[in-house]
């Protein structure tokens, strides 16, 4: 990577996390005085907050870099260009409007295909992640990093979050197998069990139901603290992944192995 772009994504990355700030006061006013909510044509629940939040991002997206892409969790795609900004507004919608702080503003961006940087911040929950590619990744300007789990064991956490899908086939049996192997099983879900694996308090994490807008900024986050982030037939994310397996070098390799 050039030092040039190296300079632009620290530049990017600065404005993503202003636009995130933005983002949370919005939401976190809508928080406590309770919203209405539509039901979207995919059977998802939308608020006005959702909205709101989603326009600010791309202000203050737009103000520094006028020529980029977006693509929006609310508003869909918009424009062209080797740059694509992904954005969701509120990622936990559901956990919003039922009054618990399980939800998160995710932005990343996307050069060429490929993610460089993320921003992951729970206005509500207390904390905010972030990375670009070959700077690092910190949890509220504190350096993270992910644990050294080389083996599945006693000692082994995993975590898993949607997996309706992965209840229909062969892999649901070794998603048993695994955590018949380890030592705790979680469901954390959303932002926090990823936030949680980047800073080395978990080692595996697996969901057979995503969309990219949930993950991307996530998975730049996980990658820049020394993990793994695929989907869970390894391949590289793109705009169609529906899966994530992330994890510590070791253990993503073994389960990798067994789910494909």
């Amino acid at each position: 990577m050039s030092a040039a772009f190296s300079t632009f994504l620290d530049q990017a990355l600065g404005v993503a996390r202003e636009a995130a700030a933005a983002a949370a006061q919005v939401i976190r006013q809508h928080y406590r005085s309770g919203v209405a909510v539509e039901i979207k044509a995919d059977a998802t629940p939308v608020t006005i907050a959702d909205r709101e939040a989603e326009t600010i991002i791309k202000n203050i997206l737009r103000r520094s870099f006028p020529q980029h892409a977006f693509y929006g969790e609310e508003h869909g795609r918009e424009g062209e260009g080797d740059f694509l900004w992904l954005i969701d507004p509120i990622d936990g919608t559901k956990a919003f409007v039922r009054g618990y702080p399980m939800f998160s503003t995710q932005i990343a961006l996307m050069h060429r295909g490929e993610l460089v940087l993320g921003v992951s911040s729970a206005a509500q929950f207390g904390e905010t992640a972030w990375a670009r590619r070959g700077g690092g990744a910190f949890l509220d300007g504190v350096p993270i990093r992910v644990a050294t789990t080389s083996d599945f064991g006693p000692g082994t956490a995993i975590s898993i979050g949607n997996v309706k899908t992965l209840t229909t086939d062969s892999r649901w049996a070794v998603l048993g197998d695994l955590i018949r192997r380890s030592g705790r099983i979680r469901g954390y879900g959303d932002f926090l069990h990823y936030h949680l694996l980047a800073r080395g308090c978990i080692d595996l994490v697996i969901e057979s139901d995503v969309n990219i807008l949930d993950i991307a900024a996530l998975a730049v986050i996980v990658r820049e603290a020394g993990g793994i982030f695929t989907d869970l037939s390894g391949a590289e994310l793109s705009l169609d992944t529906t899966s994530a397996l992330a994890g510590t070098p070791a253990l993503h390799a073994q389960a990798l192995m067994l789910m494909t």
